[in-house]
């Protein structure tokens, strides 16, 4: 069992976007990611995404083109559905990674660029500690060369 905290750094790998802020929000069902200047387009016959990805700590701007993987309604902060993209990645917290959705949203006047909810989580032996932040701080792997953005 890995016991996380409320707050944690983790990557985004595939998107070359590591060592991100992120809340673990187990009262949210879909992860989100703060993207802004979202173009859809295709790419040979496939939907995909760019969008721009701006952190405020530590981590820096990064330009992300993706395939799309789906489109649902999501419930924002404010109560509010709205329609979003959503993207199939893979996540890295700690040693451990796997596959997760995120839904790509304008979060720059939330405290955090990146949310993780609960159906990221499910089926990976994870505790959060809601008194504790950055457990897997000792954990993180080095991020190798090919996977540096």
């Amino acid at each position: 069992m890995l016991v996380i905290g409320w707050q944690e750094r983790v990557d985004l790998p595939l998107l070359g976007l590591t060592n991100l802020m992120a809340k673990i929000d187990t009262g949210a069902r879909t992860s989100a990611l703060h993207a802004t200047d979202i173009v859809e387009f295709e790419r040979d016959g496939i939907p995909w995404v760019r969008f721009h990805s701006r952190f405020d700590d530590d981590t820096h701007d990064k330009d992300v083109e993706t395939p799309i993987h789906d489109r649902r309604d999501i419930t924002n902060t404010s109560g509010v559905p709205e329609s979003r993209i959503i993207i199939r990645t893979r996540f890295r917290i700690a040693a451990r990674q796997w596959q997760i959705d995120l839904s790509l949203t304008e979060r720059t006047e939330m405290q955090f660029r990146m949310i993780v909810g609960r159906t990221a989580l499910r089926g990976h032996k994870i505790v959060v500690d809601p008194g504790k932040r950055h457990l897997t701080s000792n954990q993180r792997p080095k991020v190798s060369q090919k996977e540096a953005p």
